[in-house]
């Protein structure tokens, strides 16, 4: 019974609106009736593979997702959760905790706009810092600079999801059994053989589902944080499909050409869990079907 609302909830929201993507296959006019649009069948794909445009996006999307995977998703909250079941004073590992978990319900604008004031030509501390240091020389306008702007999201995207990506970790952690620990002290295992040999095998199967369910959105890489960081100058590497689909379709009344972006990112998002959970179970036996 407590299932029902989420169960309703995915169907309202996510699989009755799924009846939408007939738009792609029609040259879909708002208003017109649906038995006077003209059938298309693939042309808005088409047209999206053909654009040189597209494949700009989709390369900007991957790998901003890849890092996203790798650094705010697994590696960093993986290692933070180490640190964190290591420590033994309750109350200041309570505290870091908390800490950790507000960040992620802070809207990206704000974070945008402190990210933006820390890069800042003028009075951004990091400038300052590095001038301080003679890293560099004079203030660098990282936010202008497109090489750097996939570091830049993905710092920003593990400062505000750190702790709260962490809580499966700890979760598992705290479920293996404290005799093992016991008896590979008693052994004389250190404390990093002990997180090597115990803590990582415990919790193998989380990081695997974790990381399965992670792969399945590297083509669907965000909007906010890209669209609050973008500026003329960086828009080479900010321009993810969810932007370019509202810059080339929506802006321009292209709804059917909007629509094949997203059936595009979806069909590719389910081949890549399929994909990752089949290597997955080969691999370790471990899946999530």
């Amino acid at each position: 019974m407590m299932s029902v609302p989420v169960v309703v909830w995915l169907v309202i929201f996510s699989y009755i609106p799924l009846w939408g993507w007939v738009i792609a296959f029609f040259n879909y006019k708002p208003g017109v009736p649906w038995n006077e649009l003209d059938f298309v069948g693939f042309k808005y794909f088409v047209q999206l593979f053909n654009d040189p445009r597209f494949y700009n996006a989709l390369l900007n999307t991957i790998s901003m997702s890849f890092l996203n995977v790798i650094f705010a998703c697994t590696l960093c909250p993986i290692i933070f959760a180490i640190f964190i079941n290591e420590v033994r004073n309750i109350q200041f590992k309570r505290t870091v905790q908390t800490i950790s978990y507000l960040p992620h319900f802070v809207s990206w604008v704000v974070v945008a706009g402190m990210v933006l004031n820390l890069l800042s030509v003028e009075s951004g501390i990091i400038n300052q810092i590095l001038l301080k240091i003679k890293i560099i020389s004079e203030p660098v306008n990282f936010i202008a600079k497109p090489d750097y702007f996939y570091i830049i999201v993905t710092v920003a995207t593990v400062w505000k999801e750190l702790g709260w990506n962490a809580i499966i970790y700890i979760a598992a952690m705290s479920g293996i059994d404290a005799e093992l620990y016991e008896a590979a002290a008693a052994d004389g295992a250190g404390r990093l053989r002990r997180i090597w040999h115990i803590t990582l095998p415990g919790i193998r199967s989380t990081i695997i589902v974790l990381l399965i369910m992670n792969i399945g959105g590297l083509v669907g890489g965000g909007f906010e944080k890209q669209f609050l960081l973008m500026n003329p100058l960086n828009m080479n590497r900010a321009e993810v499909l969810d932007l370019y689909s509202l810059k080339y379709g929506l802006q321009q009344f292209r709804f059917s050409f909007g629509t094949s972006v997203g059936i595009f990112s979806s069909v590719v998002s389910l081949i890549l869990v399929i994909t990752a959970n089949k290597i997955a179970k080969k691999w370790s036996g471990e899946g999530v079907m």
